[in-house]
Formats: structure tokens, sequence, C-alpha cells
């Protein structure tokens, strides 16, 4: 599988919908509580996040570099009424070169983001960046461990991560690690059959 904005591009065309059209279950089990302020969805794709925390009240910036996928998901929102809509700004940027504004928002969350160890540890990096003062950064992956227990991935073991290597590389004097853990949960069909897989799921609070 390509990681380039073509390669999307051309995945999102050849079908209707890429993706479920539901929300994380992560970000579900992570933001339920929290109030709402701005977001920063990273790697939005067809919306479903961000549409899901809009709806909470949530004022999101949502990014992508698949202009068929920010289509969908523009048009998600919409379906969703005019207050959701306007709740979102839909930026189309390659997340590897973008640089969200620093300290500018109270929840930073980036899904599935399976980068080059070192385009990875950059992007987090500046995603961290981003989180103001008493905010919260959540991300999400496959963890590493799915790889030896069979599950169905890409055969570049250094796209994925564990849950501790993130939460290390935060600086305990600036953030208070909430949640790290490998997190199991039912694989999907395109995952594995009757196996059961993990999510590296970390949630940090930046201190004030």
């Amino acid at each position: 599988m390509q990681h380039d904005e073509q390669s999307f591009e051309e995945m999102y065309r050849a079908t209707d919908a890429l993706w479920s059209g539901r929300p994380n279950t992560q970000l579900l089990a992570e933001a339920a509580d929290l109030p709402p302020g701005t977001a920063l969805d990273i790697g939005c794709g067809e919306g479903a996040d961000a549409v899901w925390l809009a709806a909470r009240g949530w004022q999101v910036t949502a990014v992508d570099f698949a202009a068929t996928a920010l289509q969908r998901a523009a048009a998600h929102a919409s379906a969703a009424g005019e207050e959701v809509a306007a709740r979102i700004d839909w930026v189309r940027a390659d997340v590897t070169q973008w640089t969200p504004e620093p300290g500018g928002f109270d929840l930073v969350s980036a899904q599935f983001m399976h980068l080059p160890t070192e385009e990875r540890r950059a992007l987090f990096a500046r995603l961290a960046d981003a989180v103001r003062p008493g905010g919260q950064l959540l991300l999400v992956g496959h963890d590493f461990s799915d790889i030896a227990a069979g599950a169905h991935r890409p055969p570049e073991p250094e796209r994925f991560f564990t849950a501790a290597e993130v939460a290390d590389s935060l600086d305990p004097a600036t953030w208070e690690v909430l949640v790290a853990e490998a997190r199991p949960r039912p694989a999907h069909q395109h995952e594995g059959e009757h196996i059961e897989v993990h999510d590296a799921v970390v949630r940090a609070r930046r201190r004030e």
C-alpha cells in the first residue's frame, strides 16, 4: 500500500465510501467526556471524527491531503446540519509538511497515522506543540505487536509503534500521560478473521 496523495485519491475514487462512516472507537472512548473547545483532526479522511466532534460542540480543524475525502467529509457535515458544518474548517494539506498553530488547540487527535519512523516522530512532535496548556493529545495506531500476532498489516513494521514508545517521547515536565496502553478489540474483517488486535492508545494532558 502506498501512502502518497495520488494513491489515496485513487482508493477514494474507487469506492463510494472507503471508511465505515463511524467515528473511531478510541476517540469515542477518550474524548466523550471532554468539554468542547478547539480540536485538530489530523488525517481526517471522510470526516466521521470531525463531524462527531462538531456535533458535540467542538470547533474543529480537519486536515487531509485527499480532495475526494474532503469533499465527502464536507457533504457529511452538511447532512448533519448547518450548525455542525459551520464548526468545521476543512484544510487540504499533506500533514507531513503542514505545521499547525503552536498552542492552538484544546484537543489534537491523530488516528492511525502510520508513517515511516522519522516522519511519524516529527509529525507527533508538531502535534504535541499544537496543544495549548491544559489541552490534550490523543494518538492512536495499530500496535506493533499485531504484526507477530498474525493481523493483516502491510509488511512495513517501521510504520507501527507502541503506546510506550510514544508516551516515552513526551517530556514529563510538560506532559501528564493519562493513558498509554495496547487496547484489545475484535479485528475488523480486513484485519483478519476470528482474532483480537490491539490499538496503541496514548492520551496526555499538557501541563499548565
